[in-house]
């Protein structure tokens, strides 16, 4: 899989607001008192750090980035054909999960 034509998809759906929120990304952002803003910041630099493509309808990735110092992933997945997202899930990652770079599970 090409990850630039990933990133580029991911990149553009944010731009052109082809951007579908799940309820359950909603859910957990309440939880984890994460906004809007702070997940379009991460759609806008982010790297791709898992891939998951058995998931369904669409492939999904999972990405990491910061908004402002507060590191996030999220998932998210991707139609790159229509250049759309779907956003599943976005959570702060847990230090004795990740290495310090939380790109890299221990």
């Amino acid at each position: 899989m090409d990850y630039d034509i990933i990133i580029s998809a991911i990149k553009n759906a944010s731009q052109n607001n082809a951007v579908f929120w799940k309820d359950h990304i909603l859910q957990r952002m309440r939880q984890r008192k994460i906004t809007v803003s702070e997940v379009l910041s991460v759609l806008k630099d982010f790297q791709i750090i898992e891939v998951y493509n058995d998931d369904k309808p669409f492939p999904s990735y999972l990405l990491m980035g910061y908004a402002e110092d507060r590191p996030l992933h999220i998932v998210a997945a991707v139609n790159a054909e229509n250049f759309e997202i779907h956003l599943v899930t976005v959570y702060i990652p847990d230090d004795s999960i990740w290495m310090d770079d939380y790109r890299r599970r221990k």
